[in-house]
């Protein structure tokens, strides 16, 4: 890669401010694929400078003018998809086979999804005599992470553009490779200068000053909530708008009269998908507690027959988590579950048999799981299924509600049951009896799990002020 010791700052690849680089580590050998270079303020403010300037001339461009935009954008990411998919399997372990049907591909959609919406999204309504209108809200600041890294910067960039707004974009630094391909991508699409920014670095280095930093009107963030709690300190003082999806811990709930055997075997399939390493992973199964031991031995035998190793290899499930510190913190919780008394049906601590070099974690079952319990309460991060009984429907939806988070939830069991059920969890998102994502639908969580929605028309107005003109017909 030609472009890891710069910046992309108002269409040029710049020299760093500073001279700190970081390792960009394998997870699967445990080996440096390369070292980026790593930012600080200065870099921040050459990046919303070019932002900035850029905004005044990109938001007067007109629809016709961003759909072309956009329309090269994904013929350019169209033709290097295989690049993206192979370095997101490099440097965050996911299956070469994941990264290309989703992990890439999902960054197409999201940007074909902007385009969709910006060809026939009314920006102007007249009110009586006034007209009200939707304008670009400015330089938005855009700080992604690293488990889906082109879902969450494409479904941030592609809005962004189409609404006119101009960028900074911060990626993790655990996985920046795939975003500095994006940033080549956006480059040769022919992108104007500063509308599109990148600056790679951690969050107090770039994270805090992009987010405190007086230029920019709007900042997109995903990642911890945590982390989020930070950014948002960050932002108050210039009161700009602040939209995040943060964790979560979602319930997925096996109705009596679900097929037990056929839905627990798919959703542990579905837990365990990129290692587990989704905020909205359906990491708590909510199962009828007088079947708790049937459905136990359905998730455990689901779980053995879960491939776990090199990302490469074509019969490859899931590859490691992503750092040695994710993988230190997952060992932790298993632990941690062991001894508050939950049952382990398989896995557990330590790393696969055969697989002493990366960070790999087994794919692991509890039973027996309370909701009080700190594997039922804290966001694992991990290919770690927990099972939760419940007595009826209202104890379901009581244990469910009962998080700090609400970002998806998961009900399997006949259509009236669920959708009724459905209307109760509060919670961004539910899927009913194993419905996919949709990048048509918003994307977002209740409570600690953020505010603001991604994804689809509404995910599109996030990047919009509106202005009431009147008089506008007199």
């Amino acid at each position: 890669m030609d472009h890891v010791k710069q910046f992309y700052i108002g269409g040029q690849w710049v020299a760093p401010r500073t001279d700190t680089t970081l390792e960009v580590v394998n997870p699967a050998t445990e080996e440096a694929i390369t070292s980026i270079a790593m930012g600080g303020a200065e870099d921040v403010d050459a990046a919303v400078a070019a932002a900035k300037e850029a905004f005044e001339t990109f938001s007067q461009t007109s629809r016709q003018e961003r759909l072309d935009l956009l329309d090269s954008v994904i013929a350019v990411y169209t033709r290097r998809l295989e690049e993206l998919a192979d370095i997101i399997s490099q440097e965050m372990g996911a299956p070469l086979s994941l990264a290309r049907a989703a992990q890439a591909v999902a960054g197409l959609g999201h940007l074909g999804t902007a385009r969709a919406v910006l060809a026939d999204f009314e920006f102007d309504r007249p009110m009586g005599g006034t007209l009200v209108t939707r304008e670009p809200v400015g330089v938005c600041g855009l700080i992604t992470p690293w488990n889906w890294p082109l879902n969450q910067i494409a479904c941030k960039v592609g809005p962004a553009l189409a609404t006119g707004c101009t960028m900074v974009l911060k990626p993790s630094e655990v996985a920046p490779l795939n975003a500095i391909l994006f940033a080549e991508i956006l480059d040769e699409a022919g992108v104007p200068a500063g509308v599109f920014n990148l600056v790679n670095g951690d969050g107090l280095g770039v994270g805090a000053p992009l987010s405190a930093h007086p230029d920019v009107d709007m900042v997109s963030f995903t990642g911890s909530t945590r982390a989020g709690i930070e950014v948002a300190r960050a932002a108050a003082p210039t009161v700009k708008r602040v939209a995040q999806e943060l964790g979560g811990k979602s319930a997925n709930i096996i109705l009596d009269d679900a097929d037990l055997k056929a839905v627990i075997t798919r959703d542990v399939g579905n837990m365990c998908t990129n290692s587990g390493q989704s905020c909205n992973a359906p990491s708590r199964m909510l199962v009828p507690a007088a079947r708790m031991e049937e459905a136990a031995a359905i998730a455990a035998e689901a779980a053995r027959g879960i491939v776990v190793g090199d990302p490469r290899e074509e019969t490859t499930r899931i590859g490691p988590v992503v750092s040695a510190t994710q993988y230190g913190r997952i060992q932790q919780l298993i632990e941690k579950g062991i001894g508050e008394g939950a049952k382990l049906e398989v896995g557990g601590p330590g790393k696969p048999e055969g697989l002493e070099t990366g960070y790999f974690v087994r794919p692991t079952v509890f039973s027996h799981v309370s909701n009080e319990m700190t594997i039922a309460r804290e966001e694992i991060f991990g290919p770690v299924l927990v099972l939760i009984g419940y007595e009826d429907d209202d104890d379901a939806v009581r244990i469910a509600n009962d998080t700090l988070y609400g970002l998806s939830g998961y009900i399997s069991g006949s259509p009236d049951r669920a959708r009724a059920m459905a209307r109760r969890l509060r919670t961004g998102n539910v899927h009913l009896n194993g419905a996919g994502p949709d990048f048509n639908a918003p994307f977002g969580g209740y409570r600690q799990s953020g505010n603001g929605r991604e994804w689809g028309a509404l995910g599109f107005e996030e990047y919009l002020e509106t202005k009431a003109i009147m008089g506008y017909d007199a």
